[in-house]
Protein backbone atom coordinates (compact mmCIF):
# COMPACT_ATOMS: atom_id res chain seq x y z
CA UNK A 1 0.00 0.00 0.00
CA UNK A 2 1.38 3.44 -0.56
CA UNK A 3 1.86 5.64 2.44
CA UNK A 4 2.38 9.50 2.76
CA UNK A 5 6.56 9.97 3.78
CA UNK A 6 6.48 11.89 6.98
CA UNK A 7 9.00 13.68 8.11
CA UNK A 8 9.10 15.23 12.40
CA UNK A 9 11.07 18.00 13.14
CA UNK A 10 12.21 18.02 17.09
CA UNK A 11 13.67 20.41 19.46
CA UNK A 12 14.29 18.12 22.64
CA UNK A 13 13.23 15.25 24.20
CA UNK A 14 10.94 13.66 21.77
CA UNK A 15 7.99 12.35 23.51
CA UNK A 16 5.39 13.47 20.80
CA UNK A 17 8.20 11.79 17.92
CA UNK A 18 7.98 8.56 20.15
CA UNK A 19 3.78 8.46 20.22
CA UNK A 20 3.57 8.88 16.44
CA UNK A 21 6.93 5.95 16.57
CA UNK A 22 4.32 3.55 18.72
CA UNK A 23 1.18 4.89 16.92
CA UNK A 24 2.27 3.80 13.47
CA UNK A 25 4.53 0.12 15.17
CA UNK A 26 0.37 -0.26 16.23
CA UNK A 27 -0.98 0.63 13.11
CA UNK A 28 -3.11 3.61 13.71
CA UNK A 29 -1.13 5.51 11.10
CA UNK A 30 -1.76 3.09 8.13
CA UNK A 31 -1.59 5.65 5.57
CA UNK A 32 1.71 7.63 6.45
CA UNK A 33 5.58 6.66 7.39
CA UNK A 34 7.82 8.39 9.20
CA UNK A 35 10.73 8.43 6.90
CA UNK A 36 13.07 11.17 8.50
CA UNK A 37 13.43 13.30 12.28
CA UNK A 38 15.43 16.51 11.77
CA UNK A 39 16.09 18.23 14.57
CA UNK A 40 17.08 21.60 14.83
CA UNK A 41 19.14 21.32 18.18
CA UNK A 42 22.63 19.11 17.99
CA UNK A 43 22.32 16.35 20.43
CA UNK A 44 18.78 16.24 21.27
CA UNK A 45 17.48 12.94 22.71
CA UNK A 46 14.43 12.58 19.75
CA UNK A 47 17.52 11.72 17.69
CA UNK A 48 17.94 8.86 19.85
CA UNK A 49 14.71 7.79 19.74
CA UNK A 50 14.93 7.93 15.82
CA UNK A 51 17.95 6.11 15.79
CA UNK A 52 16.62 2.88 18.01
CA UNK A 53 13.56 3.26 15.71
CA UNK A 54 15.60 2.64 13.03
CA UNK A 55 14.75 6.16 10.97
CA UNK A 56 16.87 8.19 9.55
CA UNK A 57 17.95 11.79 11.25
CA UNK A 58 19.44 14.91 10.63
CA UNK A 59 20.33 17.91 12.25
CA UNK A 60 20.57 21.39 10.94
CA UNK A 61 21.15 24.71 12.97
CA UNK A 62 20.49 28.08 12.01
CA UNK A 63 24.25 29.02 13.07
CA UNK A 64 25.61 26.19 10.51
CA UNK A 65 23.36 27.38 7.61
CA UNK A 66 24.43 30.53 8.28
CA UNK A 67 20.87 31.58 9.50
CA UNK A 68 16.63 31.46 8.84
CA UNK A 69 17.17 31.66 5.12
CA UNK A 70 19.50 28.96 5.18
CA UNK A 71 18.34 26.76 7.61
CA UNK A 72 15.01 26.60 5.75
CA UNK A 73 16.39 26.02 2.31
CA UNK A 74 18.45 23.22 3.49
CA UNK A 75 15.59 21.70 5.11
CA UNK A 76 13.47 21.93 2.23
CA UNK A 77 16.20 20.26 -0.12
CA UNK A 78 16.31 17.28 2.92
CA UNK A 79 12.44 16.76 2.77
CA UNK A 80 12.46 17.14 -1.06
CA UNK A 81 15.35 14.37 -1.22
CA UNK A 82 13.29 12.07 1.00
CA UNK A 83 10.22 12.99 -1.02
CA UNK A 84 8.42 13.72 2.18
CA UNK A 85 4.72 14.56 2.25
CA UNK A 86 3.89 15.79 5.63
CA UNK A 87 5.76 17.74 7.96
CA UNK A 88 5.24 16.98 11.53
CA UNK A 89 6.14 19.52 14.15
CA UNK A 90 6.76 17.61 17.54
CA UNK A 91 7.91 20.14 20.29
CA UNK A 92 10.27 22.13 17.52
CA UNK A 93 10.63 25.66 18.98
CA UNK A 94 11.68 26.87 16.21
CA UNK A 95 9.31 29.97 14.04
CA UNK A 96 8.83 28.62 10.09
CA UNK A 97 8.79 31.67 7.95
CA UNK A 98 5.76 32.98 5.84
CA UNK A 99 7.46 31.95 2.40
CA UNK A 100 8.25 28.36 3.85
CA UNK A 101 4.88 27.47 5.19
CA UNK A 102 3.35 28.57 1.84
CA UNK A 103 5.96 26.40 0.06
CA UNK A 104 4.61 23.43 1.92
CA UNK A 105 0.54 24.66 2.67
CA UNK A 106 -1.52 22.24 4.27
CA UNK A 107 1.71 19.79 4.17
CA UNK A 108 2.95 21.10 7.88
CA UNK A 109 1.05 20.39 11.23
CA UNK A 110 1.70 21.49 14.39
CA UNK A 111 0.35 20.42 17.92
CA UNK A 112 0.64 22.94 20.89
CA UNK A 113 -0.02 22.43 24.19
CA UNK A 114 -3.68 24.39 25.10
CA UNK A 115 -6.77 24.78 23.49
CA UNK A 116 -6.27 27.52 20.68
CA UNK A 117 -6.56 30.43 20.88
CA UNK A 118 -6.15 30.92 24.71
CA UNK A 119 -2.41 30.49 25.38
CA UNK A 120 -0.79 30.88 22.13
CA UNK A 121 1.10 32.59 19.55
CA UNK A 122 4.76 34.00 19.66
CA UNK A 123 6.54 33.08 23.19
CA UNK A 124 3.57 30.88 24.25
CA UNK A 125 6.12 27.30 24.14
CA UNK A 126 6.91 24.60 26.79
CA UNK A 127 5.94 25.11 30.48
CA UNK A 128 4.76 28.80 29.82
CA UNK A 129 1.28 27.85 28.01
CA UNK A 130 0.72 26.28 31.33
CA UNK A 131 1.73 28.44 33.79
CA UNK A 132 -0.42 31.10 32.10
CA UNK A 133 -3.85 28.53 31.98
CA UNK A 134 -3.12 28.65 36.08
CA UNK A 135 -2.50 32.01 36.69
CA UNK A 136 -5.30 32.89 34.52
CA UNK A 137 -7.34 30.18 36.73
CA UNK A 138 -9.33 28.54 33.69
CA UNK A 139 -10.46 25.10 34.10
CA UNK A 140 -9.85 23.34 31.35
CA UNK A 141 -7.23 23.16 28.91
CA UNK A 142 -6.16 20.68 26.56
CA UNK A 143 -3.87 20.52 22.91
CA UNK A 144 -4.78 21.26 19.41
CA UNK A 145 -2.97 20.31 16.29
CA UNK A 146 -3.06 22.51 13.45
CA UNK A 147 -1.91 23.57 10.08
CA UNK A 148 1.28 25.86 10.03
CA UNK A 149 1.06 29.23 8.38
CA UNK A 150 2.70 32.65 8.91
CA UNK A 151 0.99 33.12 12.30
CA UNK A 152 2.48 31.46 15.18
CA UNK A 153 -0.20 28.76 16.43
CA UNK A 154 -2.61 30.57 13.82
CA UNK A 155 -3.38 28.35 11.07
CA UNK A 156 -6.34 26.05 11.00
CA UNK A 157 -7.35 23.73 13.26
CA UNK A 158 -7.25 19.98 12.86
CA UNK A 159 -8.34 18.41 16.42
CA UNK A 160 -8.73 19.50 19.90
CA UNK A 161 -8.82 17.93 23.13
CA UNK A 162 -9.55 18.94 26.20
CA UNK A 163 -8.24 18.02 29.71
CA UNK A 164 -9.60 19.41 32.78
CA UNK A 165 -7.33 21.30 35.50
CA UNK A 166 -7.41 20.16 39.17
CA UNK A 167 -7.10 22.26 41.48
CA UNK A 168 -3.67 20.92 43.04
CA UNK A 169 -2.33 21.10 39.72
CA UNK A 170 1.51 23.18 39.01
CA UNK A 171 3.00 24.19 35.67
CA UNK A 172 4.81 20.84 35.79
CA UNK A 173 2.00 18.23 36.44
CA UNK A 174 -0.48 19.61 34.27
CA UNK A 175 1.99 19.40 30.95
CA UNK A 176 2.44 16.14 31.84
CA UNK A 177 -1.24 15.47 32.11
CA UNK A 178 -1.52 17.22 28.81
CA UNK A 179 0.61 15.33 26.77
CA UNK A 180 -0.16 12.03 27.83
CA UNK A 181 -4.28 12.77 27.85
CA UNK A 182 -4.35 14.80 24.90
CA UNK A 183 -1.19 15.80 22.65
CA UNK A 184 0.12 11.85 22.54
CA UNK A 185 -3.17 10.83 21.03
CA UNK A 186 -4.05 14.07 18.79
CA UNK A 187 -1.09 13.92 17.07
CA UNK A 188 -0.69 10.77 15.64
CA UNK A 189 -4.75 10.86 14.98
CA UNK A 190 -3.96 14.00 13.02
CA UNK A 191 -0.42 12.81 11.49
CA UNK A 192 -3.02 9.55 9.92
CA UNK A 193 -6.06 12.09 8.95
CA UNK A 194 -3.47 14.51 7.04
CA UNK A 195 -1.34 11.21 5.72
CA UNK A 196 -4.62 10.17 4.22
CA UNK A 197 -5.98 13.12 2.76
CA UNK A 198 -2.75 13.68 1.12
CA UNK A 199 -2.74 10.18 -0.16
CA UNK A 200 -6.41 10.53 -2.05
CA UNK A 201 -5.17 13.62 -3.78
CA UNK A 202 -2.69 12.18 -5.44
CA UNK A 203 -4.97 9.59 -6.17
CA UNK A 204 -7.00 12.10 -7.34
CA UNK A 205 -4.12 14.15 -9.53
CA UNK A 206 -3.06 10.42 -11.25
CA UNK A 207 -6.90 9.76 -12.07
Amino acid sequence: MEKANIAVLVSGGGTNLQALIDAEARGEIASGSIRLVVSNVKGAYALERAAKAGIPSLTLTKKACGGQAGFEEALDKALREKEIDLVVLAGFLSILSGDFSARWEKRIINIHPSLIPSFCGKGYYGLKVHEEALRYGVKVTGATVHYVNEIPDGGQIILQKAVDILPEDTAETLQRRVMEQAEWILLPKAAELVSARILKEKAGNKA
